[in-house]
């Protein structure tokens, strides 16, 4: 008896785990983001700068940060959307949180800070 009550709570676990799915994520903003800045000083070798934003699917992502494709800096963030308007919140407290707005209007598409500045343009 203690054989089957074992192999029914063992089938019962596996039909429910098989049961529950995973919600897709399919916000726009998933995918690579970034900013490039180029300082030149009279046409001598100049010191070119990248940052990255990586978006995943489960609310989260990484920050990079390049000098003449050099990693400098990385830290983890969390992201969250709500009504049109992403809230960016990083795990490292000298990165100032940002606010940002999805253009899709223009090509490459932008996220835009509260002050309609471009923050970084989709890769």
């Amino acid at each position: 008896m203690k054989k089957f009550f074992s192999l029914l709570a063992i089938a019962s676990i596996i039909a429910i785990s098989n049961c529950t799915s995973i919600p897709e994520n399919n916000d726009p903003i998933l995918g690579i983001w970034v900013r490039n800045d180029a300082n030149l000083d009279n046409n001598k070798s100049g010191n070119a700068s990248r940052e990255e934003w990586i978006f995943n699917d489960v609310y989260l992502g990484r920050y990079q940060s390049y000098s003449n494709s050099s990693l400098t800096y990385y830290t983890d963030f969390k992201w969250s959307e709500e009504n049109g308007v992403y809230t960016i919140t990083y795990s490292d407290e000298q990165v100032s949180d940002v606010i940002v707005s999805l253009e899709k209007s223009t090509d490459p598409e932008i996220l835009a800070l509260e002050n309609g500045s471009v923050f970084a343009t989709r890769e």
